[in-house]
């Protein structure tokens, strides 16, 4: 027998062609959990649970709620804090809010796919997704309460 009988891939390589795989892997997921018990990676899965795609959702709903807010308390007198948004204040609203939810679901995405490992060793990037979402609803309550001041 020829080593071409044995051969069984085909002539394109799977590995070269990123957006397909994405595309086919968020329809459909073939690896709905790790293939071994200690695989903590982020390319072990291909489908996440839904309650991610929730908690990834309100964060960025939040993250909208907020910019809104931070304009009204501007338009108020109010002063920008953050050190990072504070140049973009004073420009356009519509670039600050861009480059905020920009950069909030950016960092949503990747959190979401880094869901199952644990950073530093020990926390689990879930928690941390729970967190920014219990930090971003706590803002909004002191954005809140700032207005009705």
């Amino acid at each position: 027998m020829s080593s071409e009988a044995h051969e069984r891939r085909g002539s394109s390589d799977r590995r070269q062609q990123v957006a397909r795989s994405l595309l086919r892997g968020s329809f459909k997921p073939r690896r709905r959990g790790a293939r071994r018990s200690d695989e903590q990676t982020v390319t072990a899965v291909d489908w996440h649970h839904p309650q991610w795609l929730a908690v990834a959702t309100l964060i960025v709903l939040c993250c909208c709620a907020d910019a809104f807010l931070t304009l009204l308390l501007l338009a108020r007198g109010a002063s920008e804090i953050n050190p990072i948004m504070a140049p973009l204040v004073g420009g356009s609203s519509l670039t600050f809010a861009a480059i905020k939810i920009g950069i909030t679901s950016s960092g949503v995405v990747l959190l979401t796919q880094l869901v199952r490992v644990r950073a530093f060793g020990w926390l689990p990037v879930g928690a941390f997704l729970y967190g920014v979402l219990a930090l971003y609803c706590a803002l909004i309550v002191y954005e809140l309460r700032l207005l009705d001041a």
